[in-house]
């Protein structure tokens, strides 16, 4: 090998597994596309995704390709490099928050979830954290429960009586 040319990218951890999912995947995106129509005609509904579909095999095959032809990488280890402790805990808050979500209601759970999340993500101070996660319960609440008018679980916050009470202010 000459000087000029370049060394060989090294496989990550996870690569070869995560293409070859990419292979799967897009020949179970073929068989939904045929499941439409079939080979019936070129301008029947599943003509444009199956060859999409298509595409994306070849694609992703000849990414498949080219990641078994690389070396390993000696010096990264899966859980260090794809799942860190820090993916693992706010994958964790996620699993509680969708558990806790029902019982506790949409403000509470949802205010801890965010001061936890933040906390842990942004390290800054307790009181900025605080604002922050506020500030964002409240822009979340007003557009979803206000605006679109969607029900969220109430929990232990007597929400519908706070509703109340402000738009009584307002009358």
């Amino acid at each position: 090998m000459s000087s000029h040319e370049p060394t060989p990218k090294t496989r990550k951890p996870g690569e070869r597994l995560f293409t070859f999912l990419l292979v799967i995947g897009s020949v179970y995106l073929f068989w939904q596309a045929y499941q439409i129509a079939g080979f019936s005609d070129l301008s029947s509904a599943g003509a444009f995704p199956m060859a999409t579909a298509a595409t994306m095999i070849l694609a992703a095959c000849f990414i498949f390709v080219n990641t078994l032809k690389r070396p390993a990488s000696h010096n990264t280890h899966f859980f260090t490099h794809c799942f860190p402790p820090i993916v693992a805990m706010i994958m964790a808050l996620i699993l509680v928050y969708a558990v806790v979500l029902e019982s506790l209601g949409f403000i509470l759970s949802s205010f801890v979830f965010l001061f936890i999340t933040i906390q842990c993500l942004y390290r800054r101070r307790v009181l900025t954290t605080l604002a922050i996660s506020l500030f964002a319960l409240i822009m979340v609440y007003i557009v979803f429960r206000l605006i679109f008018q969607v029900v969220l679980p109430e929990g232990i916050v007597p929400e519908r009586d706070i509703i109340a009470s402000i738009t009584a202010l307002w009358r």
